[in-house]
Order: C-alpha cells, then structure tokens, then sequence
C-alpha cells in the first residue's frame, strides 16, 4: 500500500489504545455475567438459554440500545466454526459409550437417512408453500435438518428419560451436523449439483475419512495422556481439548469430515479414564459455555430486527412443515425397523430442537453469495427462535404424558485418577454422591483386586484412615491407592458397588472378584 494512503487510512481510523481495551473488556465481563445469570432463569422457565443469549446480542445490535452495527457474515462464520468445534468437543467428552451403543445403529440411520428424508420434505414445502427458488428451498431444508442435543437437555434434566431414548437423542445430534454441512456447502456453491449420487458418494467419504481420523487422534491422545504423566493436573484438560481440535483440523485438511472427527476422538478419550477426569470434564463445560455465549451474542448482532417483517410467514410455513411432517416422517422411517416404540418415536419427533448449528450454516450461503441469502438467514433465524419457544417448554409434558419418565437409576462415582508415575500407580479419588449404593458397605465388602486399597477418608471434612469394617456414607471422599496391573480393574469394581451394592459381583453388574 502507498505510504500516503496508509497515513490517510491512519487518520480515519484512531488507533486501538488501552482505554479501549479496557472498555472491550468490561462489556465481554459484563455480558458473560449476564449471561451466567441466565443460565438460572432459563432452567427455571424450561426455555433453552440459546434464547437469551440470542436476546442479548439482539439487544446490543443496532436495532438495539447498545446501537452496535456489525454486519460481517465470514467472521460470523469463522466464529461459529470455532464454537461448533468446542461445543462437539464438550459434547462428544460427555456421552457416555453405554448409553450411545444400543442406540448407535438407529441414530446413524437418523442422522443419514433421516437428513436426507427431511431436506427433501422441507425444502418441497419452502419451495411450493413459499415460493422459494429450488436451490434457496433446498439451503433452507439443509440448514434446518441438524438438531441440537444441548436444547434437548437443557429442558428434559428434570425427567429421566429410558437410556435408548436419550443415547438416541445424543448420538444423532453428534453425527447428523457433519452431513448438514457437507449438504449446506454442496447447495451454496456455485453451479447446480449435476449428479445426486456424486453428492452422495463424496459425503459418504468425507464421512469415513472424517470418523476413521476421529477414531484414531480419539485412540492415541487416550493412550498418551493414560500413560504420560504430567507434570501439573492443569495441563490435562488443555491437552484433552488440544487433541480434540487437532481431529477437527487434520479431519478438515484430509478433505473429511472435520465435525465428526472431533466429536468422535472427544467421546474417544471421554470413555477412557483419563488421568484427572473431573477437572477435565469441568474445564470443558466451561468452555463449552463461553463458546455457545460468544458464539449466540455475535449471531444476534447479525440479525437486523426490523428487516424480520418480511420473513416471519415463510417461517412459520417452512417450521410447521418441518416439525409436523419431515421430522416425524423421518422418525417414523428410521425407526420403525428397529421396533421403536411409538411413544418414544413421538417424543423423538417433537425433540427435534434447533439451536446453534442451523443459524451459524445459514452463514454459508451469505459468504457464498448466494441470492437472497440474507432473507435465508432472516427465515432461519426467525424458524428457530419460533418454535423453540414452541418446542422447548412443552417438551417435558409431553414426555410424562408418554410415561417416558423412569426412576433414577443409582448414581454414578465420581473418580478422579492421578499417575504415580515413580510408584508405578495411580492415586484414585472417588466422591460418593447421593443415591449410590455404596452407602452402607463396608471397606472389606468393596472386594478390591490385590494391590488396591483404600488408604484415606474423608468425611465432614476430616480425614481419617479406614479400618475394614468401616461403614461408607454418602458424601464420602475416598483416597484408593492402585497399582498400575488393577487400575482399570479396581475402578471397574468401584463402578459396580457404587450401582448394584455390597453384592454387585453376585448379581451380575460389573466388577468381579480379586
């Protein structure tokens, strides 16, 4: 650039100083807590928090009272990729492989064959019932087919659903995101999609390059990080997310499936009894947190209110079309063959929630250019925000209504495993929450293998050495000292007595004996 016009585009543009810093900081901290605060109000209210998150940006935008004008689609983008990748990465950490594996077949279906089922219902429905051009109608179909498994549960907590229903809802989530972007690409680029099975053939092999990377980043970051100590319990919660996002990155560079690498490799290493796996999980849902806020402000920004008028029709079309006949359809489809009860393929067919993923690809097309593709996003934005609040509080009525509801199963231990690398084992730190069946068992009756024993309790805040016949209470820490050989079979049998009790090896859960 010409020195001149540097010195002129200087004198437009003041320079960043730390006043301005300060000022940047301050309205981040501000609308973090605001945003914390609405976590509570969304949980009592039983409305997703994308809502209110959503709400501020639109509140600081320039229809807004903090009159910021920000128009810019590709760093709106760029953002929500980043986000998306941290919000799979919190979310693959925290699904659970037994509950996800019976449903792993049905879900796969869902989050192929069901896209593909809804993408052609929704867009014949925006292009017929709206006026909408094919390929628009078909960006829209696309854009919406992805559900959001973080809406779902930020309104079902309260009611424990069956195991199947909720690996279901979880799995299907994870998976159908990456074929949505693969399919929202495809129509925002440019020239016509010649020929259907081309289209197909490359998902399906973005799709296997894609897990096959995820499974193998997911299998030796476990390996590494069970067997290298660190020298700071800090350092494993950024190693964890470091080795998620490097899924995502050699995914994506492979020419696969990035999303479902990272979600694969997270779910990977959140399975594997990772060294410090509480502190892990917490500095996840962390991050998760501030990526769904950061990522929920900024789209807000970008939508412009008073521009909504137009669209708020087509809207209501297209989310009546896709939540009353594509989604149940595809439902229906995908899980009749597998003798899915129809009350939870209704509950499945309502559960159906958009959230972050539908308004961040109704990006794409903009920075494509694609025609009218700020009215796509206008609908987008307007069909999610609808019938969320539709959805969302309905959601745990329906349910009871279906006797979905079952008892709390006894809840699980929370174990933290440090390495003794020198020693040669691992120091286990086991909490004993409310609702276990350890309440009651003895230290002897626990069973642990040979070169495990429990050397430290602490209760009520003082800590003392068992004795065999010490009586376990809920609320309990115990300090377990293993050795590297039984590790993984002295947390196995905790795992067991904490669910079925003093005779869990004699009853069939897991443990087993010395």
């Amino acid at each position: 650039m010409h020195p001149r016009a540097c010195r002129a585009r200087q004198e437009r543009e003041p320079p960043l100083t730390v006043h301005h810093l300060n000022q940047l900081l301050l309205v981040c901290s501000v609308v973090l807590l605001v945003a914390v605060a609405a976590v509570r109000i969304s949980s009592r209210s039983g409305l997703p928090s994308l809502l209110v998150y959503l709400g501020i940006g639109v509140f600081m935008g320039q229809d807004g009272l903090g009159n910021i004008h920000f128009d810019n689609a590709e760093l709106t983008q760029i953002i929500g990729y980043a986000a998306l990748v941290v919000i799979l990465a919190e979310g693959g950490l925290g699904t659970a492989w037994k509950e996800v594996r019976p449903a792993l077949t049905a879900a796969s279906a869902l989050a192929l064959v069901g896209v593909a089922v809804s993408v052609g219902v929704t867009a014949a429905g925006a292009h017929y019932l709206t006026g909408l051009e094919w390929r628009q109608a078909l960006i829209i179909g696309a854009v919406v087919s992805s559900t959001d498994a973080a809406a779902v549960f930020s309104v079902l907590r309260r009611i424990p659903l069956p195991t199947r229903v909720t690996g279901m809802l979880e799995a299907e989530s994870g998976f159908n995101d990456a074929p949505v972007v693969i399919l929202v690409v495809a129509f925002s680029a440019a020239g016509p999609v010649e020929h259907w099975y081309v289209l197909v053939g490359e998902i399906a092999l973005e799709l296997l390059i894609g897990a096959a990377i995820g499974l193998a980043v997911g299998w030796a970051g476990s390996w590494g990080l069970r067997h290298v100590a660190l020298p700071a319990s800090g350092l494993y919660p950024i190693a964890v997310m470091a080795i998620a996002v490097t899924a995502y990155a050699a995914g994506a560079l492979a020419h696969g499936s990035g999303f479902l690498g990272v979600y694969l490799a997270s779910m990977v290493m959140g399975n594997a009894k990772l060294p410090h796996w509480p502190a892990t999980r917490g500095f996840a849902e962390g991050l998760g947190w501030i990526a769904q806020i950061g990522m929920f402000v900024i789209l807000g920004l970008l939508v412009t209110p008073h521009e909504l008028g137009d669209d708020v029709w087509p809207a209501l079309v297209i989310g009546l079309v896709l939540t009353m006949v594509a989604r149940p359809l595809s439902v229906v489809l995908c899980l009749t063959p597998f003798r899915v009860p129809w009350q939870e393929q209704t509950l499945m067919s309502w559960a159906g929630l958009r959230g972050a993923v539908p308004i961040i690809l109704a990006t794409i097309p903009m920075v494509e250019g694609v025609d009218a593709s700020r009215r796509i996003f206008n609908i987008v934005f307007v069909l999610v925000v609808v019938y969320t609040l539709v959805q969302g509080p309905t959601l745990p009525w329906l349910a009871r209504k279906l006797h979905l509801g079952e008892e709390a199963e006894a809840a699980d231990l929370g174990i933290e495993s440090a390495p003794l690398e020198r020693l040669r084992g691992h120091l286990l730190s086991v909490v004993i929450p409310k609702g276990s069946r350890m309440h009651g068992v003895e230290v002897n009756e626990l069973r642990l293998p040979a070169g495990a024993a429990v050397t430290l309790v602490v209760r009520d805040g003082t800590s003392f050495v068992p004795l065999p016949t010490t009586v376990l209470r809920r609320g309990d820490e115990l300090l377990v000292v293993a050795t590297d050989p039984v590790r993984d079979a002295a947390e196995r049998r905790l795992r067991a007595v904490g669910h079925g009790g003093k005779l869990a090896g004699w009853l069939g859960t897991g443990g087993g004996k010395r």
